[in-house]
């Protein structure tokens, strides 16, 4: 009879989320929507942080908070964490001396890995340009890539309802426009881009569309997440000798 640990109030979770408090829609794809997942996830709410606050009103106190939400998910049992926002890319460093599990606190981890793979300048998709800086690249290790930088700032339905706050309710294909606009003038203006890392956890839902219509690698926190969790719970192959 093999002897099990216990300890744990929920068991058999894959990756723990650090989710900022948002109520605009999911669609699959969005890591807060864990139907569309091939694996277990367990959310600790950040409660208070939304989007603009993380973007535009950092805190010592909101750092406390996000350290705080780590420690919890390690106690639950998750094997590895990650955000529910790409611009926790900041505190990648404070999260992953924290806890013993890994931390993939934002997409922008895979900026090194999409350069490596092309040999070619990557294209970063973020919610908003103006704020991603060098300081969450390097924070990283992905300031040494050559990249170009599009953001949605300047949108109407995105800004409108994921940076502005202003209500919850979101047109979600035009939203795909708007992104579509902002890639293919990224990609204009730089013809030498091979890949995209899409920032911004709310993006994935459209990776397929993007790739379909620009023919580029196209990575995510979905991808990541994916590659984090087959990481964590190595499985015995299938097949036959």
């Amino acid at each position: 009879m093999t002897k099990v640990s216990g300890g744990k109030n929920i068991c058999g979770v894959s990756i723990g989320v650090l989710s900022l408090e948002s109520y605009f829609p999911k669609p699959p794809g969005h890591i807060k929507n864990p139907s569309s997942l091939p694996f277990t996830i367990c959310y600790e709410l950040l409660r208070g942080i939304s989007v603009p606050d993380l973007l535009y009103r950092p805190t010592p106190a909101m750092e406390n908070t996000i350290l705080e939400a780590v420690h919890s998910l390690e106690m639950q049992g998750v094997k590895a964490i990650t955000g529910s926002c790409g611009f926790l890319a900041l505190y990648q460093p404070a999260l992953v001396k924290a806890v013993k599990i890994p931390v993939f606190a934002s997409s922008l981890i895979q900026v090194p890995l999409a350069h490596q793979m092309t040999g070619q300048k990557v294209g970063v998709i973020t919610a908003d340009s103006t704020v991603l800086n060098s300081h969450y690249l390097k924070a990283v290790g992905a300031d040494h890539v050559p990249v170009a930088i599009a953001g949605l700032q300047d949108s109407e339905e995105f800004a409108s309802v994921i940076l502005r706050n202003e209500r919850n309710d979101m047109d979600l294909e035009l939203v795909v426009e708007e992104l579509l606009t902002v890639v293919r003038q990224l990609l204009e203006t730089n013809p030498d881009i091979g890949s995209l890392v899409l920032e911004c956890t709310d993006l994935p839902p459209y990776a397929h569309r993007l790739q379909a219509e620009f023919g580029l690698p196209v990575f995510d926190l979905t991808t990541l997440a994916c590659m984090a969790n087959d990481v964590v719970q190595r499985q015995p192959y299938k097949g036959f000798t």
